[in-house]
């Protein structure tokens, strides 16, 4: 159940793009030059086809958090680092007929309370497509417990991104996610 007073609808990300990167720099602890970075990302991926966002509103309509996707689409950048990992484990197809979970963030202040599950699973119940794929850190976080109680598993471990430090995890999850 959500928090009293909060929430959940339509984001034009692109017109609150920096206050959805102030949420994402707190959650997931991104320098300045990180967020100017993402800026530009975030921008770039709302113009894409069928993208679109989810934000989770405080009474006073302050954003507590973010979902974004789109229709995969295999000539992204993210897709053209993940196909190999995907293909060696014989998973190479879910990048087709796929809507891809770009960011989904929860200020700290409200993680723990259902956020993240209403925002991922509102986005998704509207999705063409009948199967979802991500990304997440390659580490046992709540972010991964929260994913595979939804439905997602594991399609490829040790993923490495040429702007990221850590090792991900590609996961996905045919629609719609599980409620319980």
């Amino acid at each position: 159940m959500l928090p009293s007073g909060l929430r959940i609808g339509p984001l034009d990300l692109a017109a609150r793009v920096d206050e959805a990167l102030r949420v994402q720099a707190v959650a997931f602890g991104l320098s300045e030059e990180e967020v100017g970075i993402r800026r530009y990302i975030v921008q770039r991926h709302m113009t894409c086809r069928g993208a679109r966002a989810l934000g989770a509103f405080a009474e006073d309509g302050a954003l507590t958090g973010f979902v974004y996707g789109m229709p995969n689409d295999r000539t992204h950048w993210w897709s053209t680092i993940v196909e190999p990992y995907l293909r060696a484990g014989g998973h190479e197809g879910w990048l087709d007929d796929s809507f891809v979970i770009t960011e989904l963030h929860v200020h700290p202040g409200f993680q723990g309370h259902g956020v993240g599950r209403e925002l991922i699973t509102r986005i998704t119940d509207d999705a063409a497509e009948p199967r979802s794929i991500l990304s997440a850190i390659d580490t046992e976080s709540p972010a991964r417990r929260l994913y595979r109680a939804l439905g997602y598993t594991d399609l490829a471990r040790q993923v490495h991104f040429p702007s990221a430090s850590l090792p991900y995890a590609v996961m996905g999850a045919t629609l719609p996610l599980s409620r319980h």
